[in-house]
């Protein structure tokens, strides 16, 4: 049941607002989730059919909470709508379009570290060594190139100016042969294509725009370039859209937003009604005082006033440190003193940092003093190496033309076939045009690879060919966990019985967990459907609410969470501020952003 009577006044307006276009501007802790909820809740009650409407998150498990949410306030007809990020809503309809755009349904999704990957190859096989081109700045490059949608035969014609550059270009035209050669898309390709899709089919276009009659997006001041385009691809006439944000908590240009777009969707949608949210339910006045003294310093912002009718609450804390050590050891007594007073759990305290590096001290200190501790936005679990190498045999299974999860798992576990032999068939495959998998059913034509070399790439491809026959006729948790145990990975790690085995075995065991938890709650998914979800989730949707544990986080992972005892750690010029963080107003404004979602 929907009862708007909830909401305060200007929350009540944004959601009973349902002209063209709308712009609302949420301060932090403004209850911006709970308009978005009402909102879409609002638009069922008053004929909207669920499955034309699209909303755009930016975690999936804000777009889960969210959907829940609804479907309380209206019931199970509220399952049917678009709910997710924009990843995952384009991968949704690039799987439906693959044919379009000469794809099978079933592509890989390559993530950081598969690009990475990727792009170390081909600069190996192209013998490029020039100082100061590594394989990150290329990656970083392509990356940067796609999020503006310059595809490389633009970047040869405008932005080519030198050899460095002619290189970069020859690398980014192989990087996207290869990935159409692997039947995979790198995160970028999720939003690229669906904009070269819809430049060039005008049918496949008018199917989605007459699809959907509402569009919301949340964190709207994250989006980038590509993320803005396809929104007003989208847009038409017999379709409306809201967007929120709040560009006051814009902290991640490092990755492609743009803060721009804001101003955009202003002059874009001339015909947009301004709606703000300055009523702050989450902190003290304190705590908001704070924050504005520092955000107000900005010059480039949407004027708005947060105000509160909580109390004043405690003052702030400032510890001196002598170093990060100093700084571990005090935080670890401080947590180990209020819980003692029995009010506090370990789970109610959270340490803040600017980068990952940061954590290594409280990490050793914590470990010795027994205080229990979760890390968000270290290494990821499904980037952890055992834990991928699983991954990727599941990916060969679904997708054989994924040479890059074939050459990561061809000798693992170890069978005998080593690097010399990889490059001796790659380069076989290339000469007779054959993809990786299939040249393992020639392998006996590679010259100069010895028979008992043969035998043990054709065992390896014997070995997919079963389970790749099986994934059709088992559930995902059926075939995976069948997998794992013919791969002997468990009993490989107990016998090795040492510290990193040991944690390598708590991941195996944590990832068939996950695996078959995933597969009660989806009995129907496919392999491939699993496998988009593994490769598009964050820390962030992993998190353990239940786990009593101090939670070590970045800023950036910290960004819509909030606990009742929060430090910010390694407040000193160079640290947070970073130290290559002055060089322009843009960049010292985007600091101050992050301290302000920080407090």
């Amino acid at each position: 049941m929907i009862d708007i009577k909830k909401l305060n006044p200007d929350q009540q307006k944004a959601v009973e607002y349902t002209g063209a276009a709308q712009m609302i501007v949420a301060g932090a802790g403004s209850g911006k989730t709970k308009v978005l909820t009402y909102k879409v809740a609002y638009l069922l009650k008053h004929g909207y059919k669920p499955e034309s409407i699209l909303a755009l998150t930016f975690t999936n498990k804000a777009a889960n909470e969210m959907k829940e949410w609804i479907v309380e306030l209206v019931g199970k007809k509220a399952e049917a709508i678009w709910m997710g990020t924009f990843h995952s809503i384009f991968a949704r309809i690039l799987r439906t379009e693959a044919k379009n755009i000469d794809y099978k349904s079933n592509f890989s999704i390559y993530d950081t570290e598969d690009s990475y990957s990727l792009v170390s190859n081909i600069m190996l096989n192209f013998n490029i060594e020039i100082e100061g081109l590594t394989v990150n700045s290329v990656r970083h490059r392509i990356s940067f190139l796609k999020n503006h949608m310059i595809m490389p035969a633009e970047y040869r014609k405008k932005f080519v100016k030198g050899f460095r550059d002619e290189k970069i270009a020859e690398i980014y035209e192989e990087y996207q042969k290869r990935l159409i050669a692997n039947n995979s898309m790198d995160f970028e390709d999720l939003l690229l294509k669906p904009i070269q899709l819809f430049n060039s089919n005008d049918k496949i276009l008018h199917k989605y725009k007459s699809r959907f009659n509402y569009i919301l997006v949340d964190e709207f001041q994250d989006t980038n370039k590509a993320q803005y385009e396809l929104l007003k691809m989208l847009v038409s006439r017999t379709c409306k859209i809201s967007v929120v944000g709040d560009d006051a908590q814009s902290i991640y240009s490092w990755r492609g937003a743009n803060l721009g777009n804001m101003q955009d969707f202003k002059k874009d949608f001339k015909n947009h009604k301004l709606f703000k949210l300055e009523q702050n339910y989450r902190s003290t006045k304190t705590i908001l005082a704070a924050a504005d003294s520092v955000i107000k310093n900005n010059k480039n912002q949407v004027s708005k006033t947060l105000w509160t009718q909580n109390n004043d609450g405690e003052q702030l804390t400032l510890i001196r440190c002598a170093d990060e050590k100093d700084e571990a050891f005090q935080l670890a007594k401080y947590i180990k003193k209020e819980i003692s007073k029995k009010k506090l759990s370990y789970k109610d305290f959270a340490i803040l940092y600017r980068t990952n590096a940061q954590s290594r001290a409280m990490e050793d200190i914590f470990y010795k003093e027994k205080i229990p501790y979760i890390i968000i936005g270290g290494v990821e679990f499904y980037k952890r190496k055992e834990v991928k190498d699983v991954i990727a045999y599941l990916r060969v299974i679904a997708n054989q033309n994924d040479e890059e999860s074939i050459l990561r798992i061809m000798n693992f576990p170890q069978r005998g076939i080593g690097n010399t032999t990889v490059t001796r068939m790659i380069a076989f495959a290339r000469k007779h045009d054959l993809t990786l998998f299939q040249t393992m059913n020639r392998v006996f034509e590679v010259i100069d690879i010895k028979e008992r070399i043969q035998k043990n790439v054709k065992g390896f491809r014997v070995l997919l060919e079963k389970y790749i026959k099986l994934k059709d006729s088992l559930s995902v948790g059926e075939l995976s966990l069948a997998l794992i145990d013919e791969l002997g990975l468990v009993r490989m790690f107990k016998s090795e019985n040492t510290p990193e085995s040991q944690s390598r075995l708590e991941n195996i065991n944590q990832l068939m967990a996950a695996i078959s938890e995933y597969s009660k709650e989806n009995k129907d998914a496919k392999l491939d459907q699993f496998l988009e979800e593994v490769s598009l989730v964050s820390d962030i949707d992993m998190k353990d609410d239940k786990k009593n544990a101090v939670t070590f986080l970045t800023v950036h992972s910290a960004k819509g969470l909030e606990f009742p005892i929060v430090f910010i750690s390694g407040l000193e010029e160079e640290i947070f501020p970073l130290a290559n963080r002055f060089s322009e107003d843009s960049t010292v404004e985007e600091e101050r952003r992050l301290f302000y979602v920080a407090v």
